[in-house]
């Protein structure tokens, strides 16, 4: 069988297209992986201390690089997911189910915290506040996280609508803050109340930051799914490369024992969880108008 030379010039071109688009994708499966974490700790440069161990765990699990970015807000970290500044995430419920109803984000895995995959919303005041229930908060000063948490923000304002409570116009003073600074301010006297959630209290009263007899919960949700490991669409539809990095989280309890490290405090590793396992958010989500139903 002959060959013209228009055939060969069509199979040399072929085999050229066919190099230049092995040689993208090897460079993208090469390229570094940006992950985006909250911003956990009191500040940025600890936060980077305390996630870069995790970040380094993936790189050589994945025999990829692992770039760490902290992100200093639930909502902006959601944002960043979602316009592919960063390709994973460990991000709060909230800001995932925000990632994925808006951008199609998909988490992989969930956070173990004392080997639970769940934890708990709160409204702390203090002891001699005087407030014992939620209907002693009206009139007072209150303080939510901000508006891509969880704990701080979409559930308790859900469950004040629940009770039929406008937070706008039910306090004297609303505020919009972190996490820290909410418990830290009411220990202080300086606010009546506030949103947090039992594991940031547990841990600021563990590392000395508030004193336990300075601090009471008046008020507790349901369990809630805890953190969750998220990656980008993009990422979400390459099979394989989800399930490396589900096993790679599933590892991180046992490598635990070798390098204590990997997590903070208390958090003692991964569970592969789905979309599935969210929708307690979600519904809350749509309930007070957060999301619009699709």
């Amino acid at each position: 069988m002959k060959f013209s030379r228009r055939m060969f010039t069509l199979l040399a071109a072929l085999a050229i297209t066919g190099t230049a688009q092995a040689q993208q994708a090897q460079q993208a499966r090469q390229a570094p992986l940006q992950l985006g974490v909250g911003l956990f700790q009191p500040d940025k440069e600890k936060n980077d201390a305390t996630y870069k161990p995790l970040a380094d765990y993936l790189a050589s699990q994945l025999q990829r690089p692992v770039q760490l970015r902290t992100v200093d807000s639930w909502e902006g970290l959601a944002k960043s997911l979602a316009n592919g500044e960063t390709d994973m995430a460990l991000m709060g419920p909230w800001g995932y189910v925000l990632a994925n109803h808006e951008a199609g984000a998909e988490v992989v895995s969930t956070i173990l915290y004392d080997g639970k995959p769940e934890y708990f919303a709160i409204i702390v005041t203090h002891p001699k506040s005087g407030i014992n229930t939620l209907a002693d908060l009206k009139g007072k000063t209150f303080a939510f996280g901000d508006k891509g948490s969880t704990s701080g923000y979409l559930i308790p304002r859900h469950h004040f609508m629940t009770l039929g409570i406008n937070p706008d116009t039910y306090f004297s003073k609303v505020l919009y803050t972190k996490h820290q600074a909410i418990e830290t301010q009411v220990t202080q006297g300086l606010l009546d109340a506030g949103a947090d959630y039992n594991r940031n209290r547990n841990a600021m009263i563990e590392q000395g930051l508030i004193k336990a007899e300075q601090s009471k919960i008046i008020w507790q949700s349901a369990p809630l799914p805890n953190d969750a490991f998220a990656v980008s669409k993009t990422l979400a539809a390459d099979k394989a490369f989800v399930a490396r990095l589900q096993q790679a989280l599933a590892g991180v309890g046992a490598a635990l024992k070798s390098q204590p490290r990997l997590l903070p405090a208390n958090y003692t590793g991964f569970v592969t969880r789905d979309n599935t396992f969210y929708k307690p958010i979600r519904d809350a989500g749509l309930a007070t108008g957060n999301l619009r139903a699709k």
